[in-house]
C-alpha cells in the first residue's frame, strides 16, 4: 500500500511515494508544470505520474488549480486518467500550507517561481497574490529576476547607475550586455529562466547595494501578501506563520520577513510534497499522527528533493 504526493511548480516538479509508516520509498524530480508556460505540460505530468500507478490515494498540487476553470478541468482530467477518479488535485499553495502548518490557524508564504500567501482563521481560508507574472507574483523568484533585468537594462542605457549588479549578473550569465535581449527572449522557458536569476541576485546582495535592495523589496512584498491574507481569514496577530519555496533560502529575505512579522517563523513540518503526502494518507484512512509526520519528514530529508537553491 502506498500513497502519492506531487508538488508541481513553475520550475520543477517533485513526486513522492510513501507507505503507511510514513517512510518515503521514492522521490523523483522533473520539469515544471506551469500551464501558462506553453504546451506540453499534460505530457510531462503524465510521464511523471505513470511509473507509480496504481496507488491507494493520490494528491496532486498544481499551479493555477482552482484559478482558471478550463485549466483546472484539464488538470483534473490528466491526473485522474493516470491515477484514477479518486485523485485529488489541489492548488500547489494549499498543499504547501498543509505541509508547513498541518492545517492549523496561521499564515503560509510561498515564494518560488511565483508567490502567494495562504491563511486559515476564524473567517475561513483566504489567499492573497498568485496573480501570475504579468501583473503579480510580487516577491517571487521571477519578480526578483525581472527587477534585476530592469535595473541592469537601465544601467546599460545610462539611465541609472548599477555597475555591481550589472557586471555581476552578466558575468553569471557569461554574456556581454549587448546580448542581454537575445538571452532573455531566446529562452525556451522564459519564466523559469528569469526566475533562476534570483539566486545570482541573492549572492550579489552580500556585496552590492542594488542587489540587496531588490531582495529587501521582495521581502516587503511578501509581508504585504501575508498581512492581507491574515486579515481576510481573521487569523490572530499572534498566529504562527511559515514559509515554502526557494526564495526563503535567502538569508536576506527570510531575515527581513521575520523582522517585519515580529516573530520567528515556524519551521515547516513538511515540504510541499510532504503536504500532498499528508493529505493523501488521510484520504487513504491511515493513522496520521505526530510519529507518522516525523517519519515522513525525516525520510524526505534523507532524499535529495532538488530544493537546494533559489527558486
Amino acid at each position: 500500500m502506498t500513497v502519492l504526493g506531487m508538488d508541481g511548480g513553475g520550475t520543477k516538479t517533485l513526486v513522492a511515494v510513501a507507505g503507511p509508516d510514513g517512510q518515503v520509498t521514492a522521490v523523483t524530480k522533473g520539469p515544471g508544470l506551469d500551464p501558462m508556460a506553453g504546451p506540453g505540460w499534460e505530457a510531462r505530468m503524465t510521464a511523471q505520474l505513470q511509473p507509480f500507478a496504481p496507488v491507494e490515494a493520490a494528491v496532486i498540487g498544481l499551479p493555477y488549480f482552482s484559478e482558471v476553470p478550463a485549466i483546472s478541468d484539464r488538470q483534473n482530467a490528466v491526473a485522474r486518467s493516470v491515477l484514477g477518479p479518486d485523485t485529488l488535485v489541489m492548488n500547489d499553495v494549499a498543499v504547501a500550507y498543509e505541509g508547513a502548518l498541518g492545517g492549523a490557524e496561521g499564515v503560509m508564504l510561498l515564494s518560488g517561481t511565483g508567490s502567494m500567501a495562504w491563511s486559515r482563521g476564524p473567517l475561513g481560508v483566504a489567499r492573497c497574490g498568485g496573480w501570475g507574472d504579468v501583473f503579480g507574483d510580487e516577491g517571487s523568484a521571477y519578480w526578483i529576476g525581472r527587477e534585476a533585468l530592469t535595473r541592469v537594462s537601465r544601467h546599460l542605457d545610462g539611465r541609472q547607475s548599477a555597475p555591481g549588479l550589472a557586471e555581476g549578473l552578466l558575468a553569471a550569465l557569461g554574456i556581454p550586455g549587448s546580448e542581454l535581449i537575445a538571452w532573455t527572449y531566446g529562452q525556451a522557458q522564459p519564466r523559469a529562466a528569469v526566475a533562476a536569476l534570483a539566486r545570482h541576485v541573492d549572492a550579489l546582495a552580500a556585496v552590492d547595494a542594488d542587489a540587496a535592495g531588490i531582495m529587501a523589496r521582495a521581502a516587503g512584498q511578501l509581508v504585504d501578501l501575508a498581512r492581507a491574507a491574515a486579515r481576510a481569514s481573521g487569523a490572530s496577530p499572534e498566529a504562527g506563520w511559515s514559509y515554502a519555496g526557494g526564495v526563503f533560502r535567502s538569508n536576506v529575505v527570510r531575515g527581513a520577513v521575520t523582522d517585519a512579522m515580529g516573530r520567528p517563523p515556524l519551521a515547516p513540518r513538511l515540504p510541499p510534497v510532504g503536504g500532498a503526502l499528508l493529505v493523501a494518507a488521510r484520504r487513504a484512512g491511515w493513522r496520521v499522527d505526530d510519529r507518522f509526520i516525523a517519519t515522513l519528514a525525516a525520510s524526505l530529508a534523507e532524499i535529495s528533493t532538488g530544493q537546494e537553491h533559489i527558486p
